[in-house]
């Protein structure tokens, strides 16, 4: 396994230290976590959706947290007083906790469980004063240089 130091990142730049954080934490993770499974889906320029089976669990037993740059999807089965014996169980419903990292200016529009899934839609909504606009050119002042003079005509 590779490691990389990002202390010369740190260094040279100011204002950097959520991305460098973000990747280092992206080259140390666990990746043998694949419960549960999931999707991350892009459904159009500025909407995202991640789906995660959730077979077993019911809406009240999951719970879904947005705080700061970070969703975080928890679940955990109420205790059961069940007396049934398996034969097999394949169904798993053990608790687990998930933590996606969300973009700046992305944000949790709404969420759905049916059918074993739990669906949660994303929208990115970057704020009018941070999108690109577009500047008018307005017709200016022409300089005329005739016999050194530099007085300005109105075009």
């Amino acid at each position: 396994m590779r490691t990389y130091d990002f202390t010369p990142l740190y260094r040279a730049s100011v204002g950097f230290d959520r991305m460098a954080n973000l990747v280092d934490r992206a080259m140390t993770a666990d990746t043998a976590t694949t419960y549960p499974p999931y999707n991350i889906e892009k459904l159009g320029d500025d909407a995202y959706r991640i789906s995660i089976a959730v077979a077993g669990f019911t809406a009240d037993d999951l719970n879904i947290e947005a705080r700061e740059n970070a969703l975080t999807i928890t679940a955990k089965k109420a205790g059961e007083a069940d007396s049934r014996t398996y034969l097999h169980r394949g169904i798993a419903t053990r608790a687990f906790e998930k933590t996606f990292q969300l973009a700046d200016h992305v944000h949790v529009t709404g969420a759905s469980h049916a059918d074993g899934m739990l669906h949660v839609e994303l929208e990115r909504q970057v704020p009018e004063a941070l999108k690109p606009r577009r500047i008018e050119i307005a017709p200016g002042a022409k300089t005329d240089a005739i016999e050194g003079t530099s007085e300005t005509v109105e075009v």
